[in-house]
């Protein structure tokens, strides 16, 4: 994942937000606070609406509905495009109907709170229904979903919500800024001299010794996605929340994380959680894509695409 490295800019703001680390930066030292407030102001909003794990959040009474109509918010309705667009574009790849599989793996609430081991599951091939099987009344603002279907936004929310974050922070304070939600990034507004310095490791919170490449980056988005940090154990069966929307099963993939570039932090971690799921397959469609990218394989061996430099040293932006 990234890390927005250490600079001579202001420290940035940090704060726990949708079960993993949220991080604003600013070019401008005086809004800096009101940065922050904005940020916590969007995150807020973003997990009433899209929270898998919370029993009043708009996504979870969509789940529960058992094929009825559900009225909701312009922000859900945003954020559900979102996640359909992602499918639509990824050819299913990246598919928001994934959340009953995802449950039935035991990934039921905040990843915190998961159990780390538990006893052996007994769970069967079952191909999840699809994006398309989503009914939107966008007029009426209702979604519908077929009985059994169960929603997870989990490779679209948080970028959205980067993106949103990072352009209503810059529009309202003038500054250039840089959010980051769990690694993945978004930047609005001016960036400061020879861009926002990022750490690209396997966590986030990864020391800044650890393995890794630092780069900079004026405009767009960043993000990961891999299979090192949000993992679980049942019985001997070692599980991720990366899975095939044609199984529900957890990718067997031989990257262990993916790294793309992109115009918007949603086309950057659509695109890196498309590669781990494709797998073998990845190296092509990105080229496809033309997105810069950064692939680390099991063996920790590294293969870049599209123009993503070389890896540097900790501390170094390359």
């Amino acid at each position: 994942m990234s890390a927005i490295a250490p600079s001579e800019l202001p420290l940035p703001v940090r704060f726990r937000a949708l079960g993993t680390t949220a991080v604003v930066a600013v070019t401008d030292l005086t809004v800096r606070d009101e940065a922050g407030a904005l940020l916590a102001d969007e995150l807020a909003a973003i997990d009433q609406a899209c929270s898998r794990f919370r029993d009043d959040s708009e996504l979870s009474r969509v789940n529960s509905a058992h094929g009825q109509w559900v009225a909701v918010s312009r922000l859900f309705l945003a954020s559900l495009d979102v996640a359909l667009t992602a499918a639509r574009d990824t050819d299913g790849v990246v598919d928001p109907t994934i959340g009953r599989a995802l449950r039935v793996l035991g990934y039921d609430r905040d990843f915190a709170e998961v159990a780390p081991d538990g006893a052996a599951l007994r769970v069967h091939v079952e191909r999840t229904a699809g994006w398309r099987a989503v009914e939107v009344d966008r007029p009426g603002r209702r979604v519908r979903l077929p009985r059994g279907v169960e929603l997870d936004f989990g490779a679209t929310a948080k970028a959205f919500a980067a993106d949103r974050a990072a352009r209503r922070i810059a529009d309202i304070t003038g500054a250039g800024a840089i959010v980051s939600l769990g690694g993945d990034c978004a930047i609005a507004g001016p960036p400061p001299a020879g861009g926002w310095t990022i750490r690209v490791t396997d966590r986030h919170d990864a020391p800044e010794d650890a393995p890794g490449t630092t780069i900079a980056l004026h405009e767009g988005g960043l993000a990961t996605s891999g299979t090192a940090l949000r993992r679980w154990t049942r019985g001997s069966r070692h599980l991720h929340h990366l899975v095939y929307p044609w199984t529900g099963q957890p990718a067997e993939s031989q990257w262990r994380t993916a790294t793309v570039a992109a115009p918007t932090c949603v086309d950057a971690n659509v695109t890196s959680t498309a590669a781990i799921v494709l797998g073998d397959a990845a190296p092509r469609w990105l080229a496809r894509r033309g997105l810069p990218a950064r692939l680390v394989a099991e063996d920790d061996s590294v293969a870049t695409f599209c123009g993503w430099p070389q890896d540097a040293p900790a501390g170094a932006a390359s």
